[in-house]
């Protein structure tokens, strides 16, 4: 099986500008721009695949490529007129010399994301031929849920939830809490947290930029739900939270706090 990961990478995100190239102090006190680390995660998950895996960075701006070229790393230029990730996707698939059999999105703000996790994801859409493409979810603990609830309460998203049909099929996603919960109630059908990890077939992916936005995606702000709205069939694979916090680099705050996860997991990966 050929499999080809994709990390989508944006100089102009309007959150945090520039953020692949924003300094990481890893845990050898070096700094480096944040999409190494997302490479170096991205590589150990190809190195735990089975099959021929080619990991390859997205992006629509030189600097990118420049700071990535110049470490060794593969680069394919897109489009600026991408509208998101999976788009970017698609546009560095038809950049291939050959088409891969499954390709994954892997996110290039997810530094943190587990080579687990991604075999997952892949098995998961290997395992169901239904299935158009395939994400990742890890069971919301109390005190996670608290957490999101706290962030409703507040006016502020606290992250994206997920709910499934018996078979493991997203019925829907949402930056809402699905299925909602009343504050201090003990959920009879559990929350699902949904990480932005994807596995597609690569006529899903074709499917997907042919479909153009849904009202739904764009409304949410979540790219997903156009697999949903063209009713092409998303699987979700629950995974295990690893030893270490799956924070992304969504704004200036997080470097801090991704510098602790990365110093946290390297100690988790040592023993």
């Amino acid at each position: 099986m050929r499999i080809a990961i994709v990390i989508p990478a944006r100089l102009a995100s309007t959150r945090f500008p520039a953020k692949p190239l924003v300094p990481i102090m890893g845990p050898d006190s070096v700094a480096r721009p944040a999409i190494h680390y997302t490479w170096a995660a991205a590589q150990a998950a190809a190195a735990a695949l089975s099959g021929t895996t080619h990991c390859v960075i997205a992006t629509d701006d030189s600097r990118i490529a420049d700071a990535c070229t110049t470490q060794g790393m593969e680069v394919v230029m897109t489009p600026a007129s991408c509208l998101n990730g999976t788009e970017r996707c698609a546009a560095a698939v038809a950049g291939l010399p050959t088409e891969p059999d499954l390709v994954v999105n892997f996110q290039g703000d997810a530094p943190l994301t587990p080579a687990p996790m991604v075999t997952a994801v892949v098995e998961h859409l290997n395992a169901n031929p239904g299935f158009a493409m395939a994400t990742a979810a890890v069971l919301a603990t109390p005190a996670v849920l608290l957490h999101l609830q706290a962030d409703t309460a507040a006016g502020r998203v606290g992250g994206t939830t997920v709910v499934c049909a018996r078979d493991g099929r997203a019925l829907y996603f949402s930056k809402s809490i699905i299925p909602h919960v009343e504050p201090g109630a003990t959920p009879v059908e559990p929350v699902l947290l949904h990480i932005g990890l994807y596995a597609y077939r690569p006529a899903a992916l074709a499917a997907y930029v042919a479909a153009g936005p849904a009202p739904l995606e764009l409304q949410e702000g979540l790219e997903q739900l156009r697999f949903l709205d063209t009713g092409l069939p998303v699987g979700v694979a629950r995974c295990a939270a690893p030893a270490w916090e799956m924070i992304e680099l969504n704004n200036p705050t997080d470097v801090p706090l991704i510098e602790a996860q990365l110093a946290r997991r390297a100690l988790a990966e040592s023993h």
